[in-house]
């Protein structure tokens, strides 16, 4: 299993570009190291029981963002993937 804390997760996902959508804290927009906003967007649970999530949420947010697997998209969360990586793997650069 490869449950992860939301509140880190959330915090990796600022960290690689992605910001809160003002309407929604637990909503993430994706913004390229170029500054353009894109339309990979994901987002988090926010009920009092999903402080952790499992593998089917972090799957589904792995195919919000841009499809990729959810392999990779762990690695984007625990820093082995650069955003950079990220922006080649669904295609921004």
């Amino acid at each position: 299993m490869s449950a992860r804390d939301r509140r880190d997760v959330e915090a990796s996902l600022e960290r690689k570009g992605f910001e809160r959508d003002e309407r929604h804290h637990h909503f993430f927009v994706y913004w390229t190291l170029d500054g353009k906003k894109t339309a990979i967007r994901t987002r988090t649970s926010h009920g009092s029981t999903h402080k952790v999530l499992g593998d089917a949420l972090l799957a589904q947010m792995a195919r919000q963002c841009g499809g990729i697997r959810k392999a990779d998209f762990l690695d984007l969360v625990d820093c082995p993937l650069s955003q950079e990586d990220f922006e080649r793997l669904v295609g921004i650069n």
